[in-house]
């Protein structure tokens, strides 16, 4: 049975916990009672303990209860194969794997989303504000202003021209994000500071987050303000980089980054991994980088499987109909590389997240 929805800040008895996870109050105090893990409280009251529900949530999907993953891939340095990383991820967790997965684009260049719906849907999405460029120009508007964000009519379900891939939804970015973004660090604060800029998408997305079993947060290559909206919904996040110098070098930039803004929000975010792209096995440059970050224990873990640099590959970009992942990614060891790390993936967001 899925759980109920609440917002990461709502403060939550052990009834409301019982409600979340799907389960009676005696499992719940039995967890309390037994597992070390269980969130101490915030406070104790006459009428019980309270929780913050975004503690229990982290716990809940510890102990795997029904809750979707939600992971941003991020790295500072385009082209990387950041976009064809997060769509094969979708396109392999939903038509191998069986799980429902959301797809949120909050990079600016709109790659990821006309990979999954086509420059033609994306360009009426956008040209009738159905992107989430709307989202964050609400939170500039006027106080007391009606937003025009709608959720409903943004949700794109059932993308993907391959058609093996049924359960995969997106909320489509779009260029207006450019300049959305330079523009959010002067929005108001709000009465009482109700409005952080950090928020936005939170606040949007929090009551459909747990219809899916992960959702990808596709990060522009910076640590703005967009980019801190997805981490700030994220239960961990993986870095997809070209096994060389200029490519890897942010890496602990990010870390750095991630992990004050997790402190500040009081909100766990996991290091999930490495994932390297574009590798060429006859490279001397790429092989040793490898070995670099497998030796270096300070960053994140290099996922096992190399997503290799192929035509076909390359080409997954291209929004084609075709019937099977094995025709969109080839033949050639391709699909066999996307589907193996797909699985690595799976384990460790499980172990970690």
């Amino acid at each position: 049975m899925q759980g109920t929805s609440r917002s990461d800040d709502e403060l939550v008895g052990l009834f409301e916990v019982a409600e979340m996870a799907g389960v009676s109050r005696t499992v719940v105090a039995n967890w309390r009672n037994r597992d070390k893990r269980f969130p101490a409280p915030l406070a104790e009251l006459r009428s019980g303990p309270v929780f913050r529900a975004g503690r229990i949530r982290h716990y809940l999907k510890r102990r795997k209860k029904y809750m979707a993953y939600v992971i941003s891939t991020i790295n500072l340095k385009g082209g990387v194969g950041k976009t064809t990383t997060t769509a094969g991820l979708a396109e392999f967790l939903s038509a191998e794997f069986g799980k429902r997965v959301l797809v949120i684009d909050l990079d600016p260049q709109t790659n990821l989303t006309t990979v999954l719906i086509g420059e033609k849907k994306w360009e009426n999405l956008n040209d009738n504000g159905y992107t989430l460029a709307t989202l964050f120009k609400d939170g500039l508007r006027p106080e007391g202003e009606a937003p025009e964000f709608d959720l409903g009519k943004t949700l794109q379900r059932n993308v993907s021209p391959v058609e093996a891939v049924r359960r995969v939804d997106l909320l489509p970015s779009s260029l207006d994000l450019i300049d959305v973004q330079d523009r959010l660090a002067s929005m108001s604060s709000g009465r009482f500071y109700s409005n952080n800029p950090t928020d936005l998408l939170r606040k949007a997305v929090w009551k459909i987050i747990d219809d899916y079993d992960y959702v990808l947060v596709d990060c522009p290559p910076n640590l703005g303000i967009v980019t801190l909206n997805g981490l700030r919904i994220s239960d961990g996040y993986i870095i997809p980089t070209i096994p060389d110098v200029l490519s890897t070098y942010g890496i602990p930039q990010i870390q750095r980054h991630v992990r004050a803004f997790a402190d500040d929000n009081a909100h766990p975010i996991a290091e999930i991994g490495i994932v390297v792209t574009k590798y060429r096995a006859a490279s001397a440059v790429h092989r040793n980088t490898i070995l670099r970050l497998e030796a270096d224990d300070k960053l994140p873990e290099v996922l096992p499987t190399y997503i290799p640099e192929r035509d076909n590959i390359a080409g997954s970009a291209e929004f084609v109909d075709r019937s099977t992942l094995r025709q969109k990614y080839g033949y050639q060891g391709e699909y066999k590389a996307f589907r193996s790390m797909t699985k690595e993936f799976i384990e460790l967001v499980e172990e970690k997240a």
